[in-house]
């Protein structure tokens, strides 16, 4: 992924695979594995500053219907994504392809069809103890390597 240029350490010399990868990154990470496509129009979201790395970002997942905000005017780029949000982001990601799997997990309901497919496709697999946790936060080093088995389909 950082070969890719689709991942940046959060220094020079530090990746931090297991720091909280946050709502800001994710949408930076997919505009690049888009290839930087041109962004018109306003962010849509209020705590989305014109400064920050990621406003470009957000814009084009939020204007492609890949992301959408914690409210109509709250993106929340801070805040950490859990695995539900990211395999539900990379689903739309995707073109929300059809499902046919059965998930019989704890998934808050928007995100049962995405977890379905990202779980069928060997997108998103469980955690060392055998469970899908998908409430808990997805780590940068979760996010890297569900983004290689993404552009492996």
């Amino acid at each position: 992924m950082t070969a890719r240029n689709l991942f940046s350490g959060i220094s020079a010399q530090s990746f931090a695979p297991d720091q909280s990868m946050n709502r800001g990154m994710l949408a930076t990470v997919l505009y690049r594995l888009a290839g930087e496509p041109p962004v018109t129009g306003a962010v849509g979201f209020g705590d989305v500053p014109a400064d920050q790395y990621y406003v470009n970002a957000v814009a084009w997942a939020a204007q492609n219907q890949v992301v959408s905000g914690i409210t109509a005017s709250e993106f929340s780029p801070n805040a950490a994504i859990t695995r539900e949000q990211l395999a539900t982001i990379l689903y739309r990601y995707s073109g929300s392809p059809a499902v046919s799997a059965s998930l019989d997990r704890l998934v808050s309901e928007y995100a049962v069809t995405p977890l379905q497919w990202a779980t069928e496709q060997g997108i998103i697999s469980g955690r060392g103890n055998g469970t899908l946790d998908p409430k808990g936060t997805a780590s940068r080093a979760e996010v890297a390597q569900m983004l290689m088995n993404l552009v492996a389909k």
